[in-house]
């Protein structure tokens, strides 16, 4: 079986901490057991020395482990067409639809990214997750980057811990928006719905810059870029300064047609059954030649209709 060698440098900060736990925290896609019987083994080398689990750390360490990869998932692959923007020996750059599910669980065990991932590229059955760093919503569209190797996985983890994964989206919201912000609130998980995350002073960091592509009567048409990566970040920011995006029925409250809304309007509105969000654009540095590489999405069919029925019912309004 095939080994591949990770290596990463220990950040200062981690210094004082047990190698155990440091490693638990560098390499999560692996268990804190299988990452101790590694050390043991001798396939863990900090500054090419063998350590125990408990010795300290003092940071800025080089840390070399070599990984054995082992079938980790389990779930069937899956004959599901995928958009490929780009593909190469190390990563996989696709455009989700709406309405597609990242990863099976309670309610989607079947037909989801992953298990098409499983069908595209065997391989992939070695890797967390199927080499899936970073999910999006089921109804939300958009740009999903995957990698296809552990040391590329390790890469992309890494640069989104750093922050430096350039992550952009396009939303249209409730309400008419005067001027674009940034929300630096802490998100959590909702007090009473365990469905649903909130600005939670018990939760995690999380930073969205936001600012204004369109404004119509009642709505808003922003870009979104994401310094944080938080679970429904955007809906729950969003509906958090009264700017819940369009469709989100599970963080706008009970739909209401908006006033003066003409049959076209009406039409398109009762038909758009998701949030209006889209992953337009992605950016990172490629693990294994080091170039910076980005991509674009144009908005979906969907939000295209609807941003042109929103001007339409404006025009006529007027007149």
């Amino acid at each position: 079986m095939t080994i591949e060698l990770l290596t990463i440098e220990v950040p200062h900060e981690m210094a004082g901490m047990r190698l155990d736990a440091a490693l638990a925290e560098l390499f999560s896609e692996y268990s804190r057991s299988k990452l101790q019987t590694w050390v043991k083994a001798g396939r863990v080398k900090v500054n090419g020395a063998d350590l125990k689990p408990r010795d300290k750390l003092e940071g800025g360490e080089l840390i070399e482990l070599d990984a054995e990869p082992e079938v980790i998932i389990t779930y069937e692959p899956e004959n599901i067409p995928l958009d490929i923007l780009f593909e190469d020996d190390e990563i996989l750059i696709l455009n989700k639809p709406a309405g597609l599910v990242v990863h099976p669980a309670i309610g989607n065990w079947s037909g989801t990214l992953l298990n098409a991932l499983l069908y595209h590229a065997p391989q992939l059955e070695t890797l967390p997750r199927a080499g899936i760093v970073h999910r999006i919503d089921k109804d939300t569209s958009g740009l999903l980057m995957v990698a296809k190797t552990l040391q590329a996985h390790n890469s992309l983890t890494e640069q989104l811990q750093e922050r430096s994964i350039h992550r952009e989206y396009q939303a249209i919201t409730h309400n008419r928006m005067i001027a674009g912000s940034t929300i630096d609130e802490p998100i959590g998980r909702h007090p009473t719905d365990r469905l649903r995350y909130a600005v939670n002073r018990d939760g995690k960091e999380a930073v969205t810059h936001y600012r204004v592509i369109s404004r119509f009567k009642r709505h808003t048409h922003i870009q979104v870029k994401l310094e944080t990566g938080r679970t429904h970040q955007i809906r729950v920011h969003m509906a958090h300064v009264n700017f819940p995006l369009l469709g989100d029925q599970l963080y706008s409250g009970r739909f209401k047609m908006p006033a003066k809304c003409g049959e076209e309007l009406e039409a398109v509105l009762r038909g758009f059954k998701r949030q209006a969000l889209h992953a337009a654009k992605l950016g990172l540095v490629h693990p294994k030649t080091g170039e910076y590489m980005e991509w674009e999405q144009p908005l979906p069919d969907d939000m295209v209709l609807l941003l042109a029925a929103l001007a339409k019912n404006d025009v006529d309004e007027e007149r």
